[in-house]
């Protein structure tokens, strides 16, 4: 009988939810596309490279393969549990992840690339702090400005020095585009918060301070926007990799090339399964699928306000918006650099490009916005009676569980439907009973 009630708790709490965690479904379809997409676009961008290189085409593709099983591992453990939980880890995993971009700064430990000193060494792998750093900046930047104005100043200024110090050493790598995506959510998400705007006015003066002294500072940053600017002026040297990318995007047409077909990723085009993915996936499906592209970032952005919009707590709804803004904003700029709208940067496309931290950090960031989803909707479950009362541990044991007084709920004796003691109504058909045999009225009985 026990277990009979909980299976009909179980599906009354079901069926009790309007529109069931549909926005977390939503959100899961939407990230698998997303994902199964970017495989797609991976394995035709990264083959010609990977067979050069290693003599196994596939090889980046199986690699990916290895990095999305264990983001997937890891978004399933953060959806299955609380997001207050989440949240009071998020300033131990801040730190955490601080210290390890500090640790790339160490001579020997830290692993330089292309000029810039951003990965530390993990057997055959290489791991990117300030990527792995992003979903718990959201996490703790929504905590933080969600109880802005319940906290100390004190609190207030050791925090926003902690969140300075973890920029400036990203800064320092080098790495110019990840401190401006970092800096830019913490400040989207302060806007959000409703922070003064004295407040916010002052911050972006200081971050674009920075980049200006950044810039001033390191010579190739300045000939990336002098570059940009007239990539044609220097077509050999600097405005190379923009010039390809505008090839291939041209290339395209309005149907594309076809999967596999693009030419500029044999060799002419840079790092092409990285930092322009977007420019082979242009090429091979054109204007069409371009702007199809873009819907689904739309729609995937639409999907998200919904949850922040829905979300009851003021910080659930500031750890969405930084979570869009991680997906959707840095895979904006990406397509914003691959066209030539924005300065040439490293800043991979999410869910798209090859790497093992941005693509663990993107599955983190997604199932995170999923499970924002999910406590907005299990906040409007409505408990209803059962129909089947579990049985009392003060029943008598001579009293069988088959008998009425065992199954049947006791009434309030207030209530209008609740039966007439039994005696009473003896007492009243033996007086009818008396009256109509003597035809004098009996006595009231008290």
């Amino acid at each position: 009988m026990n277990r009979l009630n909980r299976r009909f708790a179980g599906a009354v709490s079901f069926f009790s939810i309007q529109d069931w965690a549909l926005e977390a479904r939503l959100l899961r379809w939407l990230t698998m596309l997303w994902l199964s997409v970017g495989l797609v676009v991976l394995f035709s961008a990264s083959y010609p490279v990977a067979n050069a290189e290693t003599g196994d085409g596939a090889r980046y593709f199986k690699i990916q393969l290895l990095y999305i099983l264990v983001g997937l591992l890891l978004s399933r453990w953060v959806t299955r549990h609380p997001l207050r939980h989440l949240i009071r880890l998020s300033g131990i995993a801040l730190l955490v992840s601080m210290s390890m971009i500090l640790a790339t700064h160490i001579p020997g430990l830290g692993v330089s690339v292309n000029g810039a000193t951003r990965w530390l060494p993990l057997g055959p792998f290489l791991l990117q702090p300030s990527e792995l750093m992003k979903p718990f900046l959201v996490l703790h930047g929504a905590q933080l400005f969600g109880r802005w104005h319940r906290l100390s100043l004190r609190r207030r200024l050791s925090w926003l020095g902690i969140y300075a110090t973890g920029l400036a050493l990203i800064l320092t790598q080098p790495n110019l585009s990840t401190t401006a995506v970092c800096g830019t959510t913490l400040w989207l998400i302060a806007l959000a918060a409703g922070l003064p705007y004295s407040q916010l006015l002052l911050t972006a003066f200081s971050g674009l301070l920075a980049a200006l002294i950044s810039v001033s500072l390191k010579s190739y940053q300045r000939d990336r926007i002098v570059s940009f600017l007239n990539p044609w002026a220097d077509a050999d040297g600097n405005g190379y990799q923009l010039i390809q990318s505008l090839l291939a995007v041209g290339s395209g047409g309005t149907w594309g090339s076809g999967y596999g077909l693009s030419q500029q990723k044999l060799f002419f085009l840079p790092i092409q399964y990285t930092d322009f993915i977007f420019s082979v996936y242009a090429e091979e499906f054109g204007f069409v699928g371009s702007v199809m592209l873009l819907i689904f970032l739309a729609v995937y952005s639409t999907v998200t306000l919904v949850v922040a919009l829905r979300a009851k707590q003021p910080i659930h709804r500031l750890v969405a918006i930084g979570c869009m803004v991680l997906l959707v904003g840095q895979s904006l700029v990406n397509i914003g650099v691959a066209i030539g709208a924005l300065p040439t940067t490293g800043l991979p496309f999410p869910l798209m490009s090859y790497g093992g931290s941005s693509m663990i950090a993107s599955l983190v960031t997604a199932g995170i916005l999923i499970r924002v989803a999910r406590e907005s909707k299990e906040s409007e479950v409505i408990k209803l009676p059962l129909l089947l009362p579990q049985r009392s541990s003060s029943t008598s044991p001579t009293t069988s569980p088959d008998s009425p007084s065992a199954v049947s709920p006791k009434l309030s004796p207030e209530s209008d439907s609740s039966p007439a003691p039994a005696p009473a109504a003896r007492r009243r058909r033996r007086q009818k009973r008396s009256e109509a045999a003597t035809g004098k009225p009996s006595p009231v009985q008290t």
